[in-house]
């Protein structure tokens, strides 16, 4: 047993640090898959648990595979880039309604389909303002950061907006419903009290005024232009207004559907992929334009890697390390909630900035369903680990797989931000927000449940 921990902590920490070095490339991919080949023929992971593994993987990735579906139709149509030309002109030149209503856009972007999504579309997006409005890399940095920060934590409210948030409910035996309940509210004041700060630590970069700028809305080829500001053309007039509605409808429904169907029984993954597919066949229905375009943007490599990562996770439980992580734990934890939301919240902060929040996620929930505590205090427990492994992460760029996803989105526009910029602000900001959203967890659920 001593031999097989052995060998297994060593390819565990070599598949990491590999992923780690190179983020989102295909090394990632032959890292990790190789991590979890090799556990497979050392038999720590038998085929038994490899069907486990699959079973409470699927649903999480067929969910979080919806609704990027439906966030890349969306964006195939014009929608967001709309939305980018409505924002700068709606912010009438004010640099902090301007900051505003990017944050406002990338928390929706998350809440409406997943982190991911949100970070693959606004990105680029912002990216795009910045250089129209020829912000400098000092003016353009607030937007950026706080931009990715907020799409980030804005999947703690909503378990749908996660892929880890949707392996670990699985593993914990966890409902929607329930989780919004305890969850919504507390983490929700988290997210307002981080924007407001960053915003106050942002208040002397961010431009009172931006520059004037003539644009329209080129329909046909979903960008926009200047314009010159003689022309009376609509800059709308060409829109499809009824494929908008009809998408932006479907994407709603869809969205209540996971919190209304779901109590009768209805897999969530069923109701992601019947949204999804309805929205392709009302695309092809206007526009004749087929599925290709969008499955060759899906990130299938962080799908297959959650995949990976997981087998490896499994491997790690049955060496016995989350048992040994549940016996520490229990030292720790009272039956006092606020003393748990402390130490379970820094903790698994603590491990998310060590091995990335995607195996920590599913090393905590695996741990804290051996600790031998009753159902409410587990549930508990489990959301102050996800407070702790969703907004904690941020600390630094390796804590979360949307981070690196983030930056390396950045250094493909060409885009310059280093780590040390990035924890100059994180370490201010994230600890604030990380003990306040605990708090807010605990004196929500002790006066309510």
């Amino acid at each position: 047993m001593l031999d097989s921990h052995f060998l297994f902590m060593c390819i565990t920490f070599f598949v990491v640090m590999i992923m780690l070095r190179r983020p989102l490339g295909i090394i990632e991919i032959i890292s990790s898959s190789m991590g979890a080949a090799i556990v497979l023929l050392l038999g720590i992971v038998p085929l038994s648990d490899l069907i486990h593994v699959f079973d409470v993987v699927r649903g999480a990735t067929l969910t979080i595979l919806s609704t990027t579906i439906m966030a890349l139709v969306l964006d195939s149509i014009g929608f967001f880039k709309w939305i980018a030309f409505n924002i700068i002109i709606r912010s009438k030149r004010s640099g902090k309604l301007l900051f505003i209503y990017i944050l406002l856009l990338c928390f929706l972007m998350t809440m409406f389909f997943n982190d991911e999504s949100s970070i693959l579309i606004t990105t680029p997006i912002i990216i795009y303002i910045m250089k129209l409005l020829k912000m400098k890399q000092r003016q353009a940095f607030p937007y950026f950061i706080s931009g990715a920060l907020i799409a980030i934590t804005a999947s703690s409210p909503i378990a749908v907006s996660s892929i880890s948030n949707l392996i670990s409910l699985k593993i914990i035996g966890f409902s929607l419903n329930s989780y919004i309940e305890m969850m919504f509210v507390p983490s929700l004041l988290g997210i307002v009290l981080i924007a407001f700060l960053l915003y106050i630590y942002f208040k002397k970069d961010i431009p009172n005024r931006t520059p004037f700028l003539h644009l329209k809305w080129h329909y046909t080829s979903h960008a926009i232009i200047l314009d010159h500001p003689l022309k009376r053309e609509s800059a709308d007039e060409k829109i499809d207004w009824p494929l908008f509605k009809s998408c932006i409808w479907i994407v709603i429904l869809t969205r209540i559907g996971f919190f209304t169907l779901s109590p009768f029984g209805v897999p969530l993954e069923w109701i992601g992929l019947s949204g999804a597919l309805l929205l392709l066949l009302i695309r092809w229905h206007r526009t004749k334009m087929g599925m290709l375009d969008v499955f060759k943007k899906i990130p299938w490599h962080i799908l297959l890697f959650a995949f990976n990562v997981y087998v490896l996770v499994y491997g790690l439980k049955n060496v016995g390390l989350t048992h040994l992580i549940a016996w520490h734990l229990e030292a720790f934890v009272t039956d006092h909630s606020f003393h748990i939301s402390m130490v379970i919240g820094l903790f698994f902060t603590l491990l998310s900035n060590t091995v990335n929040s995607l195996p920590a996620v599913m090393i905590g929930s695996l741990s804290i369903t051996e600790m031998g505590m009753d159902q409410q205090t587990i549930q508990f427990t489990y959301l102050t680990s996800m407070i702790g492994m969703n907004i904690g992460a941020l600390l630094t760029p390796i804590g979360a797989l949307s981070t690196l996803l983030w930056m390396f989105l950045l250094k493909k526009h060409s885009v310059n931000i280093t780590w040390g910029q990035y924890m100059k602000v994180t370490f201010v900001i994230i600890p604030i927000g990380l003990f306040t959203s605990l708090f807010f967890l605990y004196i929500w659920n002790t006066f309510l449940f």
